[in-house]
């Protein structure tokens, strides 16, 4: 829903205006380090107690603890970014169409918004370690029904200012909040006590707990530091059209994050079984299904990115400027999303300080270079980077990871879960470049190329895993047969 209402909300707004949403984004990211590790634990805890490796008094005794942390800090959170409001408007960002006190309004009103969203965490991840999946994607369907297209009315009937979206926004996430809390106390059994706040439930998990903050705090850097710097050198115009680029991108976590959200209890029960066996067969079904899923879109926006923003949005201007970001930040998006079920793998063992270890080592590359780049070559020198940080994940971490957990797995992942399905959409992409459009003055014509070929990309990748040709294969037979 985001992204299909992303070009409407440059349009009403103005990309000046949205640069204030990407802002809103990148403070948001790193205010959920308060988080401290609270959301990854709880869904950890939530999957060994379906394991049975919890009970239910336990289980909800830790749900309230950690509930009473929350939303402490997010009261916090809300008033440290309101006192913050004035500072990052007349200081911070370079705003050349909006006034400093339009700009302050919005972000005072944004402070509220992030404190929900960041209680919101804690429900979303109690329904994800209780394998409620389905439930979750139907209330945050309906949800962000309501959050995107109350906001496009709210632009076009009422007041089309970045005030009045980010008010809708704050209506939107208070709902959220109440229909994921009521969910997650809906699918807890009875127990013998009322939950309360203890002590000995946060000290069973604040070794856990601990090592996701490092990651997390490791994880924000990696990821937000090019945008901290770019809101600072860039104007907000350009800023915004990086943002904007970044969203497009980011696309891909959405075909990943259900994987990922399905899998992780999954792997926690296996693991805490023993069976490695089956802990193998799943990890490699899973990460052939992020390949065959991500790497034929990757590959649209990084060679036909252009096209794909105007197809969808229908303004050239804008296609133009950011289609360069665009292809670097998607072949970066990418190979960190082949990283995404080896990271669940070890989330599983409760190997956090491989992670905190390897990160560390990224961000003592990454910060000097994005300093260094940045002001040199701007948003696309940021963007690259990001591509050569998720390289080295790809040809470092692996082999360190492999090593410790699923030893002789290793190639495997490399060949038939990584390589092969990228080798398979190569070759459905280049048969079908003779019929790319000439140029930009027809959203038809690249509609329906990027269409087909994402089609023929998702066939080549996924003829290419042994799996989904089995599937494929008795599918077609059904057909036949019926």
């Amino acid at each position: 829903m985001g992204l299909l209402f992303l070009p409407l909300y440059v349009r009403y707004l103005g990309i000046e205006a949205y640069g204030l949403v990407g802002l809103f984004g990148v403070l948001q990211t790193w205010l959920m380090l308060l988080d401290a590790g609270m959301s990854p634990t709880l869904g950890r805890e939530m999957a060994r107690f379906t394991a049975g490796a919890r009970s239910v008094q336990s289980i909800r005794d830790l749900l309230r603890s950690l509930e009473v942390i929350a939303i402490s800090l997010a009261c916090v959170i809300s008033a440290g970014v309101w006192a913050a409001a004035g500072w990052l408007a007349h200081d911070w960002l370079k705003a050349e169409r909006l006034s400093p006190d339009e700009v302050r309004d919005a972000i005072a009103v944004m402070a509220f918004v992030i404190a929900l969203r960041f209680v919101e965490g804690i429900y979303r991840s109690a329904l994800f370690g209780l394998q409620r999946q389905v439930w979750y994607n139907l209330a945050s369907a309906a949800v962000a029904t309501l959050r995107n297209v109350g906001a496009l009315c709210v632009l076009v009937f009422i007041s089309p200012t970045i005030g009045a979206f980010f008010l809708w926004q704050a209506f939107a996430s208070a709902l959220s909040v109440a229909v994921l809390a009521a969910g997650v106390y809906r699918a807890l059994p009875a127990a013998p006590r009322a939950a309360s706040f203890s002590i000995e439930a946060l000290r069973g998990v604040w070794r856990f707990a601990g090592g996701m903050t490092g990651i997390t705090l490791l994880a924000v850097l990696l990821t937000q530091v090019d945008k901290v710097l770019l809101s600072r050198l860039l104007t907000l115009e350009a800023f915004g059209y990086y943002v904007f680029a970044a969203t497009v991108a980011g696309a891909l976590y959405l075909l990943i994050a259900p994987i990922a959200t399905a899998l992780h209890p999954h792997l926690v029960e296996l693991v805490s079984k023993g069976d490695t066996t089956a802990t193998a067969a799943v990890y490699h079904r899973a990460a052939q299904a992020v390949a065959v899923l991500t790497v034929p879109a990757a590959l649209l926006m990084t060679f036909y990115g252009e096209g794909a923003v105007y197809a969808w949005s229908g303004n050239a201007e804008l296609a133009h400027m950011v289609a360069p970001i665009l292809a670097a930040l998607a072949l970066g998006n990418l190979l960190n999303g082949f990283m995404n079920v080896p990271y669940q793998l070890q989330l599983a063992n409760g190997m956090t300080a491989f992670a905190v270890k390897v990160n560390v080592v990224a961000v003592a590359v990454l910060v000097p270079a994005i300093i260094w780049v940045v002001p040199r070559h701007g948003a696309l020198g940021a963007a690259c980077v990001w591509v050569a940080l998720n390289a080295g994940y790809v040809l470092i971490g692996i082999p360190l990871m492999h090593r410790r957990l699923l030893p002789g797995e290793k190639w495997r992942w490399y060949m038939q879960d990584t390589l092969l399905p990228g080798l398979g959409a190569c070759v459905a992409l280049a048969l079908m470049a003779p019929f790319r459009p000439a140029s930009l003055d027809s959203r038809l014509a690249w509609f329906a190329f990027l269409a087909l070929g994402l089609v023929m990309a998702q066939v080549g990748a996924a003829a290419t895993v042994q799996e989904f040709r089995m599937r494929m294969s008795m599918s077609i037979r059904k057909m036949l047969s019926a």
